[in-house]
């Protein structure tokens, strides 16, 4: 018998009511409906082939170092990801782009120093960010601005650098004092003489010298009109000195030729 050929209008029906499967389970993690667990697998990178309808990715205790650009493939139901206990040293700014539905990010007990706020920016629905138990001296106020329906942070655990580039996350910290947990877990490590001083227990006037300092723009528009004025200013004064000194040296050479019988 022949065989019949589907018309093309039904293929593509077809087609649409039958979408292609999503990719199976990576071969080194466990899955379940809704979640994958790569948990303690030895991996050094993130697994590409994760199913589409992943809602909890865990990636803890692995040997992770490095997220690159678009680590992840297209995941837009992720709600939680997990990469805590890994080594990782950088989040590259566009590392977390296509989890725009991220609620929950664990990144604890890691080796992060710097964070950037262009990092962030894709993750505008992150309700809970763990920071702790890394090497981060400092935050730059951006990264928490990029995260608009943030509502808990931890940051315990770092070994904070309490001096005036402290100044930006204590403000912060000041004026969202109910999304901070742990609040006393955040303590300065350096200087020596603040060592495990709580950061929250700083008031306004421990940052006056800080504040004193910081120049605005009027400072700088005066720089700009006072800085080259000065420079011309000392060119002609020199060389007004200088042809003084020569006028002196000529006259005492005259008049000592005069004397001479």
């Amino acid at each position: 018998m022949g065989c019949r050929r589907v018309p093309g209008p039904v293929l593509a029906l077809l087609l649409l009511l039958c979408p292609p499967p999503s990719p199976a389970c990576p071969a080194a993690c466990r899955c379940a409906p809704g979640e994958v667990d790569c948990s303690e697998r030895g991996l050094r990178e993130v697994p590409w082939s994760l199913p589409t309808n992943t809602s909890s990715l865990w990636l803890g205790y692995n040997f992770i170092t490095v997220l690159g650009p678009r680590s992840f493939p297209a995941l837009p139901g992720l709600r939680l990801l997990s990469l805590a206990h890994n080594r990782l040293e950088l989040i590259h700014g566009r590392a977390l782009l296509g989890l725009g539905a991220l609620q929950e990010l664990d990144l604890s007990h890691n080796l992060l120093t710097v964070l950037t706020p262009e990092t962030f920016l894709p993750l505008t629905s992150l309700a809970t960010l763990n920071l702790g138990s890394n090497r981060l001296g400092e935050l730059e106020p951006g990264v928490l601005g990029a995260l608009p329906q943030l509502r808990a942070l931890l940051l315990q655990d770092n070994p904070w650098v309490c001096s005036c580039g402290i100044l930006p996350l204590w403000r912060w910290l000041s004026l969202n004092r109910e999304k901070v947990r742990e609040k006393r877990l955040l303590l300065c490590r350096v200087p020596e003489q603040l060592n495990k001083y709580p950061i929250m227990a700083f008031g306004d006037e421990s940052f006056r010298q800080c504040q004193e300092t910081s120049l605005s723009y009027q400072h700088y528009i005066a720089f700009f009109i006072i800085g080259p004025f000065s420079f011309i200013a000392s060119i002609f004064f020199c060389t007004f000195l200088g042809s003084l000194i020569v006028f002196y040296h000529s006259l005492r050479r005259e008049s000592h030729c005069w004397r001479r019988p």
